[in-house]
């Protein structure tokens, strides 16, 4: 008796001539960022893409060692590639701690000191509220307008082909068109457990993982970049992916 094959799961594809380099969760690590970089151009001379796109997954900030030059590399690099750069809950902590100084024990407790340091300020350890608030007075006069503009212009989701590009994921049981931002940023295990197919393939960081995990329904692109040294860049083109 002749063996039927099982039908072909059909996989993830960006139309043709697109290829996307992701990265998630920098958090200031810039000199992992610049080996990243050194990584695309290499593969840029080697592939020649028709429309190659930078998709950067949010938390540029915080925990590292150098916040304020890593949005300068990131600038910097948007001037000479197409580049679509979406928000994390870091930027939000930041934005809200810009409008509401009382957030900001959460925000330290999150990493905020060395972001405060990499633009010239040197917070205590334990600022109490008197110090809060003159280094957020402080920190707002040093933020270039630059850097305010690219905060404020951070997206929350990202769709190209079959691949929806995200922060820290997508509610269960939600159409992608109508996720909330505070799922989009900060959502993790009813996400992280979920075997659903959400309609598109979800690319995201925002739980850190030894390696990039690869599922049926989602990829995990951050590797803890501040803590391991290690910060992920995943490249798809075609139906192809493959993360350095």
């Amino acid at each position: 008796m002749l063996k039927t094959r099982s039908k072909e799961i059909r996989k993830p594809t960006l139309p043709e001539g697109i290829c996307i380099y992701a990265v998630s969760d920098i958090h200031g690590c810039v000199d992992e960022l610049r080996r990243v970089f050194a990584a695309i151009d290499h593969h840029l001379k080697l592939a020649r893409p028709a429309r190659p796109l930078h998709v950067f997954l949010g938390d540029y900030i915080d925990r590292g060692p150098a916040s304020r030059e890593t949005i300068d590399l990131l600038l910097d690099r948007s001037r000479r590639h197409e580049t679509i750069f979406l928000r994390g809950n870091h930027e939000a902590m930041l934005y809200d701690v810009l409008q509401n100084p009382s957030s900001f024990p959460q925000w330290k407790e999150h990493g905020g000191l060395p972001t405060l340091m990499s633009y010239g300020l040197t917070p205590s350890l334990k600022p109490d509220r008197a110090e809060q608030a003159e280094l957020l007075l402080a920190f707002k006069r040093s933020i270039r307008p630059a850097h305010r503009q690219f905060f404020d212009h951070l997206r929350p989701k990202f769709l190209c082909g079959d691949f929806f590009f995200v922060h820290a994921g997508v509610k269960p049981g939600v159409p992608l068109a109508r996720q909330k931002m505070e799922d989009m940023i900060w959502i993790r295990d009813e996400f992280l457990k979920s075997e659903t197919n959400f309609g598109k393939y979800i690319v995201h960081g925002h739980t850190p993982v030894p390696k990039p995990d690869i599922r049926p329904n989602r990829i995990n692109i951050d590797t803890g970049a501040f803590a391991t040294g290690n910060l992920t860049l995943l490249t798809i083109q075609g139906n192809h992916m493959f993360a350095l």
